[in-house]
């Protein structure tokens, strides 16, 4: 199938000349020289092809429900530990295929789960072995809250592209149910699927077919109000 053309984010960020950074559990830190004087520039394209559908997240439910943002300056720090401690929890299943872990654009974050890991084929219910990653997925996530996250479906083209669309939006239903079960707030997640649309290898061969089944789940920066802003 023809690939749909990949839509472009831009997110610009300027960091505040003063004030203050948060951890990730939203405790309020003073800022190092160094964190003030960094910019957080423009993201480039989004690497996967759905979150320019994204339509009706509410920004200001989601701020009031994390206690705001992160500062400007500390996105790329709290960005980059977030993925530190994915790839420390999640080594064994990176090691083993079962997870992929990427850092796309600027600062967000791309966790892939493979075929052969969450899903029996042609099922949309999570199978039993997998629960323990995605605990330690929920678990960095809660810790991590100040991100907002999109969870996508893709299949292979086997299948009408209606059945395929079905089938990519109830597993990513699946994986949203099961996060928002273990502690993510329901206001930073969405879920979507997409079907057979935005493959990532060629579907002529089992090898590309098992490439293109998956579910990822892509994790952007919530950043506070005013980093864009220039003082008064």
């Amino acid at each position: 199938m023809k690939r749909l053309a990949i839509f472009t984010l831009i997110l610009a960020f300027t960091a505040v000349s003063a004030g203050c950074a948060t951890d990730e559990y939203g405790n309020r830190l003073p800022m190092s020289d160094a964190q003030k004087g960094a910019i957080i520039g423009a993201v480039g394209g989004a690497a996967v092809g759905a979150i320019g559908n994204k339509s009706n997240r509410n920004r200001g439910a989601i701020i009031g429900a994390i206690g705001g943002g992160i500062a400007g300056a500390a996105v790329g720090s709290y960005m980059d530990s977030q993925k530190k401690d994915f790839e420390k929890v999640l080594a064994s299943e990176v090691q083993s295929g079962a997870i992929e872990i990427q850092k796309v654009n600027q600062h967000d974050l791309l966790v892939t789960m493979t075929s052969q890991t969450a899903f029996d084929f042609d099922s949309t219910t999570i199978k039993p072995g997998f629960y323990t990653t995605l605990d330690k997925i929920a678990n960095v996530l809660v810790r991590y809250g100040k991100t907002q996250l999109t969870v996508i479906g893709h299949t292979d083209n086997v299948g009408s592209d209606q059945y395929n669309q079905t089938l990519s939006e109830h597993r990513a239903q699946a994986v949203n149910d099961y996060l928002r079960n273990k502690g993510v707030l329901v206001q930073r997640l969405e879920f979507l699927g997409r079907g057979e649309k935005a493959p990532r290898a060629s579907n002529a061969t089992e090898a590309g077919r098992r490439l293109n089944r998956r579910v990822e789940i892509m994790i952007e920066p919530i950043v506070a109000e005013n980093a864009g802003q220039t003082p008064g």
